[in-house]
């Protein structure tokens, strides 16, 4: 290896790296030549290196002294060098950690884990969905991408933070695109909501070029931008304008009950489930099947059927082959 090579390979390490092999070098430098220059009282290059470390970070414990005027030089030079990289070093590694720590909270730190939630766009939405997930399982992982917040504390929120444009490839692969579980995109409330809509669908199309298979929830404000949505590969797609108009309509005529605060609790405490229905309850009651899946601790809320949606049919109603039970059940931790 030829010393240009050397230089190319040594500057390209991070600066605490190359000082840790500078101090190394210099010590076992010092540590020979001291053996190599006074012999009986360093035995040992051992002994030696020992003596440079402790000389070096400036401790002089003075189990080993040089005695000769060459060995007492080698030490002036000694305490001068390394003394001061030694103390440089350290003073590297807590400026560091600082950095590492200012990275983070400024969304500059790639995410490196895997099975995490990927979460676009910062607001009260996502914040509170945030805190549900973490609230019902402590142990999830979450980045948060966003480009109009410029830091955000992990100590306040304890989830990994990527500043920057979600429709970037750059700053999706940041954030270990190709290792999530599933991305939720929300509705960027410092826009129009057709502008919004633009820009989720875009989210949708970078993050569907990243991870071909990854399930993507998205929120989209306008009606004519939910094929575009779909079009675009997103797996879920949220309406909150229709959701939010039928609250107010069950609202307006709710007469004694209270329909914002039932379907809130519902969600809170219930999730809910998909499946296709069993071999066992096919040509069976709606009633019957009700039992039958209560036992198990399901509820029957309806069915769907050649993308029909019925619920609460009467209790004669009978089950085919390829319909689609809606149950939910207690969330379990």
């Amino acid at each position: 290896m030829n010393i240009e090579v050397f230089k190319h390979m040594y500057f390209r390490l991070p600066i605490l790296i190359r000082l840790f092999l500078t101090i190394v070098l210099i010590i076992l430098f010092f540590g020979t030549v001291i053996h190599v220059i006074e012999p009986q009282e360093f035995p040992t290059i051992f002994d030696g290196i020992w003596w440079a470390v402790v000389t070096g970070a400036t401790v002089g414990y003075g189990d080993y002294v040089p005695l000769t005027p060459l060995g007492r030089i080698l030490g002036i030079i000694l305490i001068f060098t390394g003394g001061g990289l030694l103390t440089f070093y350290i003073t590297q590694i807590a400026a560091s950690t600082v950095q590492h720590e200012n990275d983070l909270s400024r969304g500059k730190v790639a995410y490196r884990g895997n099975g995490h939630i990927i979460i676009v766009g910062w607001n009260e939405r996502s914040r509170i969905l945030m805190n549900r997930i973490l609230n019902h399982n402590p142990k999830a992982e979450i980045v948060l991408m966003d480009q109009t917040v410029s830091q955000m504390s992990y100590r306040e929120f304890p989830v990994h933070f990527i500043q920057g444009d979600p429709t970037d490839d750059y700053f999706l692969q940041k954030s270990n695109i190709e290792q999530a579980e599933r991305v939720v995109i929300t509705a960027d409330g410092h826009k129009s909501e057709k502008q919004a809509d633009i820009q989720s669908i875009l989210t949708v199309v970078a993050v569907r070029g990243n991870h071909s298979t990854i399930p993507i929830i998205v929120e989209i404000m306008t009606v004519n931008q939910i094929d575009n949505a779909k079009r675009a590969g997103a797996n879920t797609i949220l309406r909150p304008n229709d959701f939010m108009s039928m609250l107010l309509f069950q609202e307006v005529f709710r007469g004694k009950s209270k329909p914002f605060e039932t379907v809130i609790h519902l969600l809170n405490k219930q999730q809910f489930h998909h499946v296709l229905i069993p071999e066992e309850l096919v040509d069976t009651s709606y009633l019957e099947a009700l039992k039958k899946l209560k036992s198990n601790d399901q509820l029957l809320l309806g069915i769907k059927r050649d993308g029909e949606w019925m619920f609460n049919p009467s209790n004669e109603f009978l089950l085919k082959e390829n319909d689609i039970l809606i149950t939910s059940s207690t969330w379990v931790l």
